[in-house]
């Protein structure tokens, strides 16, 4: 059995389908079900014996104790995470809690729990899920984030990733828990919660309503299928390195605002407005604070080490997910509530 943490939420919840899809090892999800974990991305597993939901922080050590003595999983998969940099501008309490504390707690609890049971160690990971914005930001033309690339984050969000990434680590290194770590880039797909760049756009346009473009809107950002990073993660819990560090990315730098005049491209040809285009909606508002200028992953060591590589084309990734926007335009109804759009109202005043 998998624990995997935050499956509730996008790039978890992907994460549990394919792992179900492929193979018949049982999961357990802890969840808090926080505002952007949505339990109907899994409602297809509702009926499957091999999938258990427990809602639950990961900071209860008491909880997560009795969840591991009970059901002796093999790994722990660590998505769980407040994750969107405006909202830790405006709250940055909240990923201290989750990210910072929360992580430690966890790994504190796996620490004890093989402790207990030395004969699980062998055999036992725990596969902490981070990102790419705890190496802060590049300029145009220097190389790409590798592994051993100084932490500079420059977030809120960024420092309480780089924060359990460096507890992760120090639990390896001083306790012997078999930790591994992956930094991926900007995830994109199915079921990502409408405050991030891709959703956001695709819900405003729409409709009808302006999309918002930070400054110019020429931050580079390198973009991955949730699908491949699955697939990643599938290779780094099978055979990464005890210790190791692995960056994850889609191969597909792009500006901000190249994304969105795509995204409204494609909406011209699948759902075209009555009268004009979409990108007749950009609207370009002040920079956030401390705005990272660009991205980009050296994905040597997964793909030399694991065999590892993208195979989803950012162009055709992107329209399947436009697609199962149009789709399901009720698993969208189902996210953007009332603090969803109190949310959008303090973020883009100005719209």
């Amino acid at each position: 059995m998998l624990l995997v943490t935050g499956g509730c939420g996008f790039i978890g919840s992907a994460f549990i389908l394919e792992w179900l899809a492929q193979g018949d090892e049982p999961v357990l999800n802890l969840d808090l079900l926080t505002y952007a974990g949505h339990p109907g991305n899994l409602q297809s597993l509702a009926q499957d014996a091999r999938y258990t939901f427990v809602r639950g922080d990961i900071a209860d050590v008491d909880l997560v104790t009795g969840l591991l003595q009970e059901h002796q999983p093999r790994a722990i998969v660590h998505f769980a995470a407040e994750s969107h940099v405006d909202r830790s501008i405006h709250g940055p309490e909240a990923f201290i809690h989750t990210n910072v504390i929360g992580t430690t707690h966890l790994l504190q609890a796996a620490r004890a729990h093989l402790d207990r049971h030395p004969q699980l160690r062998d055999r036992f990971r725990f596969l902490n899920v981070s990102t790419d914005e705890v190496f802060g930001s590049l300029q145009p033309g220097e190389a790409a984030f590798s592994e051993d690339h100084p932490y500079r984050p420059n977030s809120p969000y960024s420092a309480s990733k780089a924060a359990a990434d460096q507890f992760a680590r120090a639990w390896h290194h001083t306790y012997g828990l078999p930790v591994i770590t992956t930094n991926c880039s900007n995830n994109y797909g199915p079921r990502q919660f409408p405050e991030k760049l891709i959703p956001l756009m695709i819900h405003n346009a729409l409709a009808g309503k302006p999309l918002p473009v930070y400054g110019d809107g020429q931050q580079v950002r390198d973009w991955l299928h949730v699908n491949d990073h699955c697939a990643a993660l599938r290779a780094v819990l099978d055979r990464g390195r005890l210790g190791a560090t692995y960056n994850i990315g889609g191969r597909s730098e792009r500006a901000n605002l190249d994304v969105v005049r795509t995204v409204c491209a494609t909406l011209d040809e699948l759902r075209p407005l009555p009268a004009g285009r979409h990108d007749a909606l950009i609207q370009h508002v002040q920079d956030r604070p401390g705005h990272d200028r660009r991205y980009a992953i050296d994905d040597t060591r997964i793909s030399t080490e694991l065999g590892w590589k993208p195979v989803v084309r950012f162009e055709q990734g992107l329209r399947d997910t436009i697609e199962w926007y149009l789709a399901h335009q009720d698993w969208v109804q189902s996210v953007t509530s009332g603090a969803y759009r109190r949310w959008v109202e303090q973020q883009y005043p100005a719209l």
